[in-house]
């Protein structure tokens, strides 16, 4: 009998997995991602719509920082989609996919929005003001619970069930609004007098200072707590968790009370510390940008004000091109999709290494 004749060919490459780095490459590749996503976004933009590209993103930066009164705005921004992403980020760690911190906002601004509603002006200011602290805490650990007890004892996908509830949160609030708003508008009158405290004449001062505390409160938590150690723990592997006398039911049950009560503050913070109402449109798909947010960072709260920074830039600055120059916003979006694209590509050249095969060759 004779052999068939098979060649095996060597590929010419292959990918490894990088070893240990100087924290600066890290930083090098990212940059070099940016600078990268600029040039192809800007030459995007030339060719879409004739503009000069660096007048476009000189557009972007006045658009976020020409005025005080933007830089503030960019700050009330940037620290509203940091609060959520730390919301979300102990879940994330433990690998419980909370894809629910949308409605988990939602529900605790209409619990604050209940409280300024039905008790304001009738209770003393700083009753009401802890009133609704507890209220929309204590509304948005209810809605994150309910997942975490049935993912906890019933293994159900946590995922679908975390999604579904932000539809059941966005229905209750455009129920309150008909209940409420009596002329059948479905639009609820602002109630500033009813609202978070102003700091030194700053309206968003106050929501800042919050969420850098939050930052700082959640980056110990993680990394120095021992409860911090126990989602690291069970996100790596439940049944080492299990073996080593971790209690994974009730970390689960623990971590989304977190992650709850952080969305619950966040609600508050939008609702009575910004728009002084609510819709059902409030958190703007925050809860879902928060996700790429916190694996932007790594879970890291602090590289997390970066991220958030970044994503809030860009879409702050967008708008500004829309108004400037007449520049759609689908354009504007394309424009984002390609720096957060490039960014978020370069993480694969940071975990790994392609590696040429020096001794290729073909066998028989």
């Amino acid at each position: 009998m004779e052999k068939s004749d098979k060649k095996i060919r060597t590929p010419l490459f292959h990918i490894a997995k990088r070893e240990a780095m100087p924290w600066y490459f890290g930083v090098i590749v990212r940059a070099v991602a940016v600078v990268a996503a600029l040039i192809v976004a800007g030459v995007l933009v030339a060719v879409l719509t004739g503009k000069n590209p660096i007048q476009v993103y000189a557009t972007m930066f006045d658009g976020v920082f020409g005025h005080s009164d933007r830089i503030w705005n960019m700050g009330q921004k940037v620290a509203i989609l940091l609060g959520i992403s730390l919301a979300v980020t102990p879940a994330f760690k433990m690998k419980f996919w909370n894809c629910g911190a949308e409605g988990q906002v939602i529900i605790g601004g209409l619990a604050t929005i209940c409280v300024m509603v039905f008790l304001g002006g009738k209770i003393p200011t700083p009753l009401l003001l802890v009133i609704m602290l507890v209220a929309s805490v204590l509304a948005g650990v209810i809605w994150a619970v309910i997942p975490a007890v049935f993912k906890a004892l019933f293994n159900t996908n946590e995922t679908l069930f975390t999604l579904m509830m932000n539809y059941v949160a966005i229905h209750l609030v455009a129920y309150f609004l008909k209940l409420v708003a009596k002329d059948g508008s479905g639009v609820l009158s602002p109630l500033p007098q009813y609202g978070l405290p102003v700091i030194a004449d700053k309206a968003f001062l106050l929501n800042i200072l919050i969420v850098a505390a939050v930052t700082v409160a959640i980056y110990i938590y993680l990394k120095s707590s021992k409860q911090g150690y126990e989602i690291s723990v069970v996100g790596e592997s439940e049944n080492t968790a299990k073996y080593i006398g971790i209690n994974v039911k009730k970390v689960i049950i623990r971590t989304l009370v977190v992650s709850g009560a952080i969305c619950g503050l966040m609600g508050l913070l939008i609702v009575g510390g910004t728009d002084h109402t609510i819709n059902t449109a409030v958190v703007g798909g925050r809860g879902f940008t928060a996700i790429m947010v916190s694996w932007l960072a790594k879970f890291n709260p602090l590289v997390m004000v970066l991220t958030s920074f970044l994503i809030v830039f860009l879409e702050v600055g967008s708008d500004q091109l829309n108004t400037m120059f007449g520049i759609s916003s689908s354009i504007a979006d394309i424009l984002t999709g390609i720096i957060l694209f490039f960014i978020i590509g370069c993480e694969f050249f940071l975990r790994y290494k392609i590696v040429p095969n020096k001794n290729r060759k073909e066998n028989a």
